[in-house]
């Protein structure tokens, strides 16, 4: 029960899919939920997928991987985006971490917010309809796990930036190193799953970059915030995309 609620709660908050479900929760189940955002991902990528294999039918390859990645953002509400946005309008103004941090809180959009969305969605976008269209269905389902295993890495390897309460405070403080092993166990059995065989090579990847990049983001505003965590999420995807394309493309195989 605690399994599916905390899983309900997870899809209400990260995605736009209309669930109506009410139910007592707190800030600690809140926090812990974290873990299973892989699943999140999982439902995600599958109906981009299933999206994907529909469109074929009509349209070719390259504007389906388009499409898809325009119904992402749909589904997502942009959540994630909007964090890596907000992030890097901060941490490119080059200013003290107090300022960063009233910078990332700002609601105003800035145009290293603009840049950064839109380098990562072309970016996807490219690498997705380059990538060896055997694999391209797989990888769709994939990438989104991908992604938000960067966003348990970072609240299990940070503390909260802001003074007082923040709405990611609860996963950053909450989320430790069962979530931690939880979040990658699942990340593990969904890539097994969905058979991506020829890109074993490439699942621990996302591992490394996630802790790499929230290292570095930490680093800036000593810690980490909503914002870096939806910004982690956006470049493991991006980072999972080359990675894919590069061992799923490479002719020496």
């Amino acid at each position: 029960m605690v399994f599916f609620r905390r899983l309900i709660l997870m899809l209400q908050f990260f995605t736009r899919i209309p669930i109506k479900y009410e139910s007592d929760i707190t800030t600690e189940d809140f926090g812990k939920a974290l873990a299973l955002i892989p699943i999140v991902g999982l439902v995600i990528g599958g109906i981009m997928g299933g999206t994907y294999m529909l469109l074929l039918y009509i349209f070719s390859p390259k504007i389906c991987a388009v499409i898809v990645l325009i119904e992402y953002i749909f589904l997502t509400g942009g959540i994630h985006l909007d964090g890596l946005g907000d992030t890097f309008d901060g941490l490119f103004s080059y200013r003290p971490k107090e300022r960063i941090l009233e910078i990332m809180h700002d609601s105003r959009v800035g145009t290293n917010a603009v840049l950064a969305v839109a380098s990562v969605l072309i970016l996807n976008s490219v690498l997705l309809t380059e990538i060896n269209g055997s694999f391209t269905l797989k990888v769709i389902i994939l990438f989104p796990v991908a992604g938000r295993l960067g966003s348990i890495v970072g609240a299990a390897l940070s503390t909260y930036a802001r003074r007082g309460e923040g709405m990611a405070k609860s996963f950053i403080d909450c989320c430790g190193k069962l979530e931690l092993f939880i979040g990658i166990a699942m990340y593990v059995i969904i890539f097994l799953l969905v058979g991506l065989y020829r890109g074993y090579i490439i699942m621990i990847f996302p591992i490394i970059t996630a802790v790499i990049l929230i290292k570095y983001f930490s680093r800036k505003i000593d810690g980490a915030t909503g914002d870096v965590l939806g910004a982690v999420c956006e470049l493991n995807q991006t980072l999972f995309l080359m990675a894919a394309y590069a061992v799923l493309n490479y002719r020496g195989w």
